[in-house]
């Protein structure tokens, strides 16, 4: 397999594995929202979205993972926050996960970030056992909230 950067020409590819994404997480598809959420993304270099390719084609996708940047005012530094990430279900148990988010780490280190986030729900074991074995460790000083803003 193979580890590219995500670009607008990536869309049509892209687009279906990360509504498969969203409706894993309970969400309604949207596809036409969603392609356009991460056509968005792109064009306005708000995202790095890495791809995970078969080595023999480019008309497959394995898996994604999408990271924003934010910055620490603490350290003075960048931060990524590994916002996405998803391995299409007949291309599980292959390190396609592994692989993203090793790439994810290759780029913070050559960003000079101070450090990667990721959240995932409680009872995702798998994917807390796969962000821990790369060395992705419970924060202990901080505890996380979130503030739900409505749209009414």
């Amino acid at each position: 397999m193979r580890i590219v950067q995500a670009t607008l020409e990536h869309l049509d590819l892209l687009t279906p594995l990360f509504v498969r994404y969203r409706e894993f997480y309970g969400e309604r598809p949207f596809p036409d929202s969603s392609r356009k959420f991460l056509e968005t993304r792109l064009k306005r270099d708000e995202s790095v979205i890495y791809l995970a390719l078969p080595d023999d084609g480019d008309d497959k996708l394995l898996g994604f993972c999408q990271l924003y940047p934010s910055y620490s005012s603490l350290s003075l530094k960048r931060v990524w926050i590994l916002n996405d990430i998803f391995v299409a279900e007949d291309a599980r148990r292959q390190l396609v996960a592994d692989r993203l988010l090793q790439t994810a780490k290759k780029m913070a280190k050559q960003t000079q970030a101070v450090r990667m986030r990721v959240a995932t729900s409680r009872d995702n074991e798998v994917a807390q056992k796969v962000y821990e074995s790369i060395g992705f460790v419970e924060d202990e000083q901080f505890k996380n909230y979130v503030l739900p803003i409505s749209s009414e």
